[in-house]
């Protein structure tokens, strides 16, 4: 079995069948796109993943462990537990406007070790959270900024440190929600090119929704076209930026325009 493994998800509004028999799998330190048009279930598939969203049947493996299923997990503490393995960066940032660069950082990491301590288990880091918290902020170029409230940063700035934040927890899966939605030309080079970093020098295993599809063929391992609800194309980018499918030729040439 692949590393990271979706069976069959499938998840509703009401009558509206959102996600239909969504199936993939990633193998660590592989990166996979999520491509498609706005409305197609991209972010609802993301969410879902996240215990964001309850999905109505289907199965997430992680090396072979059950982290998601329609009865399973339904505590809010096995939720969390479970929800460790990702780390999500949403399009908006969604730092804490009152607290520095640092301390936005430090938040979680401080929450999540009182609570292993509270479990009496072994702590998550073996280093000084200030070393630890510094090493991320080298990883995304803004060691500068650690005395910063995000006001002070820009869009990019700010999604860096989004990032930072996410990978603090050491999760075995980073996932993006459109990360360059609220950027500027400018701005969504230096965020993608920190995401292209984490994946060439630390092979983070990722995935990422995104419309940015030059982006997305150049640091794909794989590539997935969602439209209403399902999956169209699957593969490598070359398999899907080449797709003979018409549904697929006519998204992709829709985004060149």
């Amino acid at each position: 079995m692949s590393y990271f493994v979706v069976k069959s998800l499938k998840k509703s509004y009401g009558k509206s069948l959102i996600l239909k028999d969504i199936s993939f799998d990633i193998d660590k330190g592989q990166v996979l796109s999520i491509i498609g048009r706005s409305g197609c279930g991209k972010t609802t598939l993301l969410r879902s993943l996240n215990y964001l969203e309850t999905i109505d049947s289907g199965e997430v493996y992680l090396e072979n462990e059950l982290l998601l299923s329609n009865e399973f997990p339904k505590k809010e503490n096995d939720i969390i537990k479970k929800r460790i393995h990702y780390g999500l960066v949403f399009q908006s940032f969604n730092l804490f406007p009152q607290y520095t660069v640092y301390q936005n950082i430090e938040l979680p990491l401080k929450l999540m070790e009182a609570k292993r301590e509270k479990e009496n288990l072994p702590p998550l880091l073996n280093r000084p959270i200030e070393e630890e918290i510094m090493d991320l902020l080298d990883k995304v170029g803004l060691q500068d900024k650690r005395d910063s409230f995000p006001s002070q940063l820009s869009g990019g700035q700010c999604q860096r440190i989004a990032i930072a934040r996410a990978m603090a927890l050491k999760p075995d899966i980073l996932c993006f929600d459109e990360p360059t939605s609220a950027l500027d030309p400018e701005l969504t080079g230096e965020v993608l090119k920190v995401i292209l970093e984490l994946k060439e020098k630390f092979h983070l295993t990722m995935i990422i929704v995104t419309h940015e599809m030059s982006f997305a063929r150049r640091i794909s391992d794989k590539v997935m076209f969602m439209d209403n609800g399902e999956i169209v194309d699957y593969g490598s980018p070359e398999e899907v930026f080449n797709s003979t499918k018409e549904r697929t030729k006519a998204f992709l040439q829709s985004s060149i325009l």
